[in-house]
């Protein structure tokens, strides 16, 4: 049976699933199509609005009062702050009381798995009792069997940053005994189920391992492990254990605030009735007078087109694979969509190690509507919009934008699709 809906978006992370959302909102039919396993099981779960300027100012106590220092090109300033400020209400509708944040325009500086605290404008409730503007000291948890955090290199970082609190940091045994291998959602698991440790519970275990280290610290910090669907239980069972506030730290992939921050989405996309086509490849495109008329999914060898009135690219930058490069030059692979790029690789880069790449802000050039355009300014086609990390002219990873830029132009790029039938 043909697939018809009158929006189809490809790609299923936070600009994906928010501009499907928004274009639902117009009344239209819309279908979601992910290949691979969603980027957000590697992201750390914050959200980040702004936190650095372009000349690498900050942490920004406000990102609104650094949107003029960004270029004209930065997807900030095509969609404007309105835009910003709309991605972030969808946000907080999706997520509801599973994130903080939303009461001020701030950052919070949150402690990271490095001992860096990052600047970010939604932050998982997990994680609310480790900000660092809190002055109450602070006792880091690691475990033996997790070499991703050393809890007393990550305090002596937070330290060294100048935090308003004592940090100190501990490695204990996990209760538990696990195959050295043991994936983060093996510990969660055994929290969350609080399996039998020689009589007691994993939680109560935990708690007893933990204790004679506190030393009066008013909050423990462990790695973003602790459970998955039944994580504010285990916390509050910790705090009772402990007499201190508990809080997770945000660690790198496989990312358990990732996972759970996707599980939201998707249950949103769910509720809106977003059709969702998950584990196929979407492969090429077809024209009918000028617009795109269908998306070419591969189905296990089979080309089957998906047809739409509006399309909604998605897909990702150079880490999600929505850009592509290699010697001969830098492409969007779908809809071979205009990426301006200097033609010798090597100005692609600046000797700097930590420099301003030109690379980091490659991408397709939008018009105000959020449509990729081409070398002469013209939309690649009437009825093609664009969203997230595949839009260029932003140094996300510098400035701490990523997830912000993707909830701003995926409520645009959503909308104007909607609009658009």
């Amino acid at each position: 049976m043909a697939i018809e809906e009158d929006v189809i978006v490809v790609g299923g992370g936070v600009a994906g699933t928010v501009a499907a959302l928004s274009a639902a909102e117009t009344g239209a039919s819309v279908r979601l199509i992910t290949h691979k396993k969603s980027t957000l099981r590697h992201a750390s779960g914050l959200i980040d609005v702004l936190g650095y300027t372009p000349d690498a100012d900050g942490p920004l106590a406000d990102p609104f009062e650094g949107l003029d220092s960004l270029p004209e090109e930065h997807p900030y300033r095509v969609v404007g702050e309105d835009a910003i400020r709309e991605g972030l209400a969808t946000f907080d509708d999706i997520v509801g009381d599973e994130y903080h944040g939303e009461h001020t325009d701030a950052n919070a500086l949150v402690p990271t798995h490095g001992g860096a605290v990052k600047p970010t404008a939604r932050y998982p409730k997990a994680a609310a009792a480790g900000v660092a503007s809190d002055d109450r000291d602070m006792l880091l948890v690691g475990f033996a069997s997790m070499t991703d955090f050393e809890a007393s290199l990550a305090a002596d970082h937070l330290d060294a940053a100048g935090v308003p609190f004592e940090a100190r940091g501990v490695t204990i045994e996990f209760p538990k005994r696990f195959r050295a291998d043991a994936k983060v959602t093996r510990f969660a698991k055994a929290l969350d189920t609080d399996e039998d440790v020689g009589g007691r519970g994993t939680r109560e275990a935990l708690a007893a391992a933990v204790e004679p280290h506190l030393d009066g610290a008013a909050r423990v910090g462990f790695p973003s492990l602790l459970g998955d669907d039944h994580r504010h239980e285990v916390r509050a069972d910790l705090e009772a254990y402990l007499g201190a506030e508990v809080f997770e730290v945000p660690m790198g992939p496989p990312s358990l605030p990732g996972l759970r921050l996707e599980d939201l989405l998707f249950d949103a996309l769910d509720e809106a009735g977003v059709g969702i086509s998950s584990g196929n490849k979407a492969v090429g495109y077809e024209t009918d007078d000028g617009e795109v008329s269908a998306v070419i999914v591969d189905r296990k060898g089979r080309e089957i087109p998906y047809h739409a009135d509006a399309f909604v690219l998605a897909t990702g930058g150079l880490v999600g694979k929505g850009i592509d490069s290699s010697r001969e030059g830098v492409r969007e692979p779908l809809f071979d969509c205009y990426i301006p790029h200097p033609d010798d690789r090597y100005d692609w880069f600046v000797e700097d190690a930590f420099g301003d790449h030109p690379f980091t802000s490659f991408g397709v050039v939008p018009d105000d509507r959020l449509r990729p355009t081409r070398a002469d300014g013209h939309a690649e086609f009437e009825n093609l919009f664009a969203a997230g990390g595949v839009v260029g002219g932003a140094n996300v990873a510098a400035e701490k934008s990523a997830s912000g830029v993707s909830l701003a132009t995926g409520v645009v790029a959503g909308r104007a699709a909607g609009d658009s039938i």
